[in-house]
């Protein structure tokens, strides 16, 4: 965000009687719980996604330990059918869409605007309002719990005709599948408005000098992201609008019995569902590119590769979807047509392990615990890939297809791949946003802990898999022959449990107690490492212009022609007016709110009070288009410390 004049806002030739007023505008709140409700600051933004994202991780690791309990042992009565089918569909859905997506949201947030030298992301109220959207969609997925209907129980795939009104649970006022869905819709808003956000922000809003070829990879990673959600997501919500119309007003997109197609669901879910894939090992593709060769000590083997495979496995993504319906029947040319292209899809992956492995090759390697789980990530992930690979053969996919060889094969991927590269970010930025350094000792024993415990847990599903055991089965007989397999895995899953917690107790440790570290700890190579830690609210006090890839470590090498750059930049920002920072506003989660009461209504069919809510939001956003552009103009003293205004007042 350049710096902007009072002139840019109204027009340098708009007399005084046209000017438009700037109404709402309000002292900016700087601490306290108001300054955190109203924020626009993308790094603010970034840690309340950070934060609610970690709690529902716990909450689906949680369930997760509930489920594997009752797989412990055969014939367990621990869980009943209908409170394991809530378990294993609040799990998955909790661990997609409120956990790993929005840790991913997280970092895209907080680091990509620091990455491109920009003083925030595009439009900061619409990033506020995604967030508060983001929170409205996990308060309606949840409140099942809380409610006779219970959780939602049709699985994170939701299949007709499980979704349709005859397989509502006992309760005859069921909502259940209703929250599930609405959720999932208001989700999908949090997530496209985001991700134009970020599209636009890259790309305009890059640093003099920052080209599309020296953007970081987790920049172009998220980039990448950014467009499958924006070109997968209205797919699914076109298949959730026809179900909610199934389910409120009696058409019969999915109902058999009147016309419709329930195989109509698995081709619009999974157009969405495996790009979805992609959008949750993307990020972690990009932290990894940035970790790998800060603790190489070397520049990042093939970046120009790196990055065009990063886009290829986003455009293939679009045309795999239907591996995952091999069973169906689609014929011998629909089958083999997926098949080649799943096949096809490993390539650019390989790519990028190949050029992981050559940014390793000949490092001096430094074995600090953000490459220890880097290097987790890349063994993991390529296991996890081995056997996806399987599935793109339909004969052996027709037996694998629903069994535990399936959950073995996405948790490699998802928690091997997904969660253990945003471990290793969580790590690797913390000193960034806290100016704190985990301890290295207790982050190589949570690493170990979380690794053995993985291994443990997953990879006897491979076994149990092969020799039968579905998915989705609350019990099974001890005459099966999966009873040690399973308690293996469940005796795994407390392992891993134990792991994050030292995890994540660590973590709370450091931020209270962990010691400080100064400016570029790790030695860096990217932007956001060359300004102080904790980042000051307007991120840069000179925008950087950009000479090499490597942006950073080439101001490193060159710090008399970047000072005298510097000095140049500062004294003409000043002269434009100081930086422009904009206000905080309550009306993205004003906003937020009428969604979300216009959301509880329609999931209790209650038309009118929707439409209540809706009128609601109508006027919210009508009141937030006039609250002007707003915000203040910062100045910086010859240390590049703000200058707080006198009168304190956030408008003009």
């Amino acid at each position: 965000m350049q710096a902007i004049t009072k002139s840019d806002f109204i027009g340098k030739d708009a007399p005084v009687a046209e000017k438009r007023p700037l109404i709402f505008t309000r002292p900016t709140a700087k601490t306290g719980l108001v300054s955190w409700l109203t924020t626009v600051d993308h790094k603010r933004i970034g840690l309340l996604y950070g934060v609610s994202s970690l709690i529902f991780f716990l909450v689906g690791g949680f369930e997760a330990l509930l489920i594997r309990v009752q797989l412990a042992v055969p014939n367990n009565t621990f869980l009943s059918a209908q409170a394991y089918n809530e378990l294993f569909t609040m799990h998955a859905t909790t661990m997609i869409f409120l956990a790993v997506m929005p840790l991913s949201a997280a970092f895209f947030n907080y680091i990509m605007p620091l990455q491109i030298g920009a003083r925030d992301v595009a439009f900061p109220r619409l990033n506020g309002f995604a967030f508060w959207v983001f929170v409205v969609g996990a308060i309606i997925l949840n409140v099942g719990w809380f409610v006779k209907s219970g959780a939602p129980d049709v699985g994170w795939f939701g299949y007709a005709p499980l979704t349709s009104t005859a397989y509502s649970n006992q309760f005859a006022t069921d909502m259940s599948t209703d929250l599930w869905v609405m959720g999932l819709q208001v989700l999908g808003v949090s997530s496209i408005v985001g991700s134009l956000n970020f599209i636009v922000t890259i790309i305009n809003l890059r640093a003099p000098g920052m080209t599309m070829m020296r953007l970081p990879v987790f920049t172009w990673m998220t980039l990448i992201t950014a467009f499958l959600i924006v070109l997968s997501f209205p797919a699914i919500t076109i298949a959730l609008v026809a179900l909610m119309m199934d389910r409120s007003f009696g058409t019969s997109f999915f109902e058999v019995s009147n016309g419709g197609l329930p195989i109509l669901w698995q081709h619009l879910f999974w157009i969405f569902g495996h790009p979805e894939v992609y959008i949750l090992i993307l990020p972690a593709m990009g932290i990894i590119s940035e970790i790998l060769p800060t603790f190489s000590r070397k520049p990042l083997f093939g970046y120009p590769i790196i990055v065009f495979s990063g886009a290829v496995i986003g455009l293939l993504g679009f045309g795999v979807w239907s591996h995952h319906m091999f069973t169906t029947g689609m014929g011998t040319m629909a089958t083999a047509a997926f098949s080649v292209a799943t096949m096809a899809i490993a390539v650019p992956t390989g790519v990028k392990i190949f050029n992981w492995i050559g940014t390793l090759w000949n490092g001096q390697l430094q074995m600090r615990t953000p490459m220890m789980f880097a290097l987790g990530f890349v063994w993991m992930f390529m296991m996890g890939g081995l056997s996806g690979i399987m599935h793109s053969a339909a004969p052996a996919d027709a037996q694998q297809q629903d069994s535990y060889f399936v959950v073995a094969h996405f948790h490699y991927v998802l928690i091997g791949g997904s969660i253990f590269g945003l471990l290793a970010g969580i790590h690797y930025w913390f000193p960034l946003i806290f100016g704190r350094k985990v301890s290295e000792a207790w982050g190589k024993a949570s690493f170990w802990v979380i690794f053995v415990g993985f291994n443990v847990t997953f990879f006897p599903m491979h076994f149990l898999g092969l020799n039968g055991m579905p998915r989705r089965t609350f019990t099974y007989d001890g005459n099966m022959g999966w009873n040690s397999a399973n308690f293996i895995a469940s005796v795994g899953a407390m392992i891993l449990g134990i792991g994050m917690a030292v995890y994540f107790v660590v973590m709370l440790y450091t931020y209270f107690k962990g010691e400080k570290v100064g400016r570029d700890p790790w030695g860096a190579r990217t932007l956001e490492w060359s300004i102080p830690n904790p980042p000051p609210e307007h991120n840069f006090s000179v925008i950087p212009t950009v000479h090499a890839r490597d942006a950073f470590w080439y101001e490193k090498h060159h710090r008399e022609e970047i000072d005298r750059e510097k000095a140049q930049h500062a004294a003409d920002e000043e002269a434009h007016g100081g930086i422009h920072m904009p206000s905080q506003s309550w009306f993205p989660i004003l906003a937020a709110t009428s969604i979300l009461i216009g959301g509880l209504f329609i999931t209790n069919h209650h038309f009118l009070g929707a439409i209540g809510g809706g009128v609601l939001l109508f006027i919210t956003v009508y009141l937030w288009a006039w609250e002007g552009p707003g915000g203040y103009h910062l100045h910086l003293d010859k240390h590049g410390n703000p200058i707080e205004p006198k009168d304190g007042h956030a408008g003009h």
